[in-house]
């Protein structure tokens, strides 16, 4: 049996460190002693997933305010200051201690029991519940708590190293672990049998296999060896998805872990055609006159509730299929890449409808492949994937066997003008920054970006915020404007839902100009001519096709890839 009090000795442990070996055996000693179905509440947590959120972050904050007896002013400005709800709550209210008898309860009744029941009450007897919470949990309890209710439990643990210590305890692949966490799961009693169980012979039929990831090629390719060792292919700018069919069902899961077979109801008619044990890995990207759009078009199907006619025709898409990862029932992951493509081929033919192989691009050298990568944004993809023939379908991302060579990205420079509080274990530092260029004599906002710098550049920026600020606005603060920053971006466009009428895609900073002054930041006039010549590289869109797209295009920060 796990204990609640033993569960947050795990958070706290894990906090407590850095080192990825040292997680990975507090968490393979907390997986050896735990019950099963308290070790898999605790993987459930670790791996991302979340309970349905109960209680607002408002709600919270008003009675905090009410338990402490202060303003709601205050509370609001100690949220500000700590960065943090989960924190924050636990500092001002927390009343417990280590020895309270509710700490020695089973983590999963404790979620089942009292965490859970907060979804089928009313505020009033929300506000009681969590209140006692508050009154028999010391603050580090409170702390954990507060981040399994607001669904904010991130503590530097990948899904990844949960699978491989699970796996040191289980002595078996990780793999097989990661293959059998995957898909939309909760826990019970049932599926912590399967899941440390010796052999998983109760597969779900929906269960997707672990997405293979590709490493980054930051250098050349000298050390890759001889070309006729890889393949290359175009990397698609889409979502990573695989297609299950099985047991005479049809699924589609997103690298994300998400179910979209009812987001794409013209690829569940193309697929219908394929045999039962089925699993093929691929990319849905927006398509129109054999030529791939934007990201941004493909946004108007996952955000939207209700999918109408107008949606599907104005951000029609296509699945390129790159692998083979289940034929016929069999997992022909171990296979080399070079055969699955075989099978993948033979399996899909020479179709040109709403699913297709994704091409080989052909080359007889890496200068050529170079030359052929130079292509890529007239094409509307990121650059090539280089994937060696003869390897197997991997989990995770390992090196080696997948590269991404991605083009160079977009560059600007720009003025720092707002910062705020990150969140976590920055959430005592400024670390989110909202740049500028000149409109005229004007600095215009035009992007938000919190990745790029180091540790020790964090610092010092952040006692210079501190120093430097003109004005505030909630957690966000105005600065002098004085530093300018590199910042890179994948695409722009035009948008009305921006003070400067330019949205760019994935905003990070690639370095600190501080040889330069304010004056030599980049202009508007200068991303309005870029957008320009990117729209000529793009096909023609009727107005309405054109605001449903924009519609969705925002400053959004820096993502993980998908390849």
């Amino acid at each position: 049996m796990s204990t609640l009090a033993q569960f947050v000795g795990l958070f706290n442990a894990l906090d407590a460190t850095n080192a990825t070996n040292a997680k990975r055996r507090i968490l393979a000693e907390y997986m050896r002693e735990a019950a099963p179905l308290d070790a898999v509440w605790a993987i459930y947590f670790l791996t991302g997933r979340r309970m349905r959120r109960a209680v607002s972050g408002r709600l919270l904050r008003e009675w905090a305010a009410e338990w402490v007896e202060l303003p709601g002013w205050l509370v609001e400005e100690s949220y500000h200051a700590v960065g943090d709800l989960a924190e924050t709550l636990a500092i001002l209210c927390a009343r417990g201690a280590l020895q309270s008898p509710a700490l020695h309860q089973p983590l999963g009744d404790f979620v089942q029991g009292e965490v859970a029941a907060l979804g089928s009450e009313g505020p009033a007897l929300q506000r009681t519940r969590i209140m006692r919470w508050w009154a028999q949990f010391d603050e580090r309890t409170c702390f954990v708590v507060h981040k399994l209710i607001t669904g904010g439990f991130r503590v530097g643990v990948s899904a990844s190293l949960v699978s491989k210590a699970l796996a040191d305890v289980l002595a078996c692949e990780p793999g097989a672990i990661q293959h059998r966490l995957m898909g939309n799961w909760l826990p019970s009693e049932e599926f912590a049998a399967r899941l440390f169980s010796a052999s998983d012979a109760t597969a779900i039929r929906s269960r997707p296999y672990p997405f293979f990831l590709a490493s980054p090629l930051e250098g050349g390719t000298e050390a890759l060896g001889d070309a006729s060792e890889w393949l290359a292919e175009w990397k698609w700018d889409g979502i990573r998805a695989q297609v299950i069919v099985r047991g005479g069902e049809l699924f589609i899961w997103s690298r994300g872990e998400e179910l979209l077979t009812d987001r794409f109801p013209e690829l569940v008619v193309a697929l219908g055609g394929l045999p039962d044990g089925t699993v093929i890995d691929g990319e849905i990207v927006p398509w129109e006159d054999e030529r791939v759009l934007p990201f941004s078009v493909l946004q108007t199907r996952v955000t939207r509730k209700q999918l109408t006619a107008r949606i599907l025709r104005s951000a029609p898409v296509v699945l390129l299929a790159f692998d083979l990862l289940e034929r016929g029932g069999r997992d022909v992951r171990t296979e080399p890449l070079w055969q699955r493509r075989v099978w993948l081929a033979e399996l899909l033919g020479h179709r040109d409808g709403a699913l297709r192989s994704s091409p080989e691009v052909t080359s007889g050298s890496w200068e050529a492949w170079a030359t052929r990568r130079t292509e890529a944004r007239e094409r509307g993809v990121e650059g090539l994937m280089l994937k060696r023939r003869d390897s197997p379908y991997r989990a995770g991302r390992p090196r080696g066997d997948w590269w991404k060579w991605k083009i160079d990205p977009y560059t600007v420079d720009a003025v720092l003008v707002y910062a705020q509080a990150g969140h976590g274990r920055r959430a005592a530092l400024y670390t989110d920054y909202t740049f500028a260029v000149w409109d005229g004599a004007t600095l215009v906002p035009i992007a938000k970006a919190y990745s790029g710098l180091d540790d020790s550049e964090i610092a010092t920026l952040d006692k210079w915020i501190r120093a430097h600020t003109t004005e505030r606005f909630g957690p966000v603060r105005g600065v002098t404007p004085h530093h300018v920053f590199e910042l890179g971006f994948e695409g722009i466009q035009r948008s009305t839902r921006h003070k400067s009428g330019v949205a760019v895609r994935f905003p990070r900073i690639l370095r600190w100009r501080s040889d330069k002054g304010i004056r030599d930041a980049g202009t508007l006039g200068e991303l309005e001519a870029l957008i320009a010549a990117t729209a000529r590289r793009q096909p023609r869109r009727t107005p309405h096709e054109q605001v449903q797209a924009l519609s969705l295009f925002g400053d959004e920060p820096a993502r993980p890839d998908d390849a």
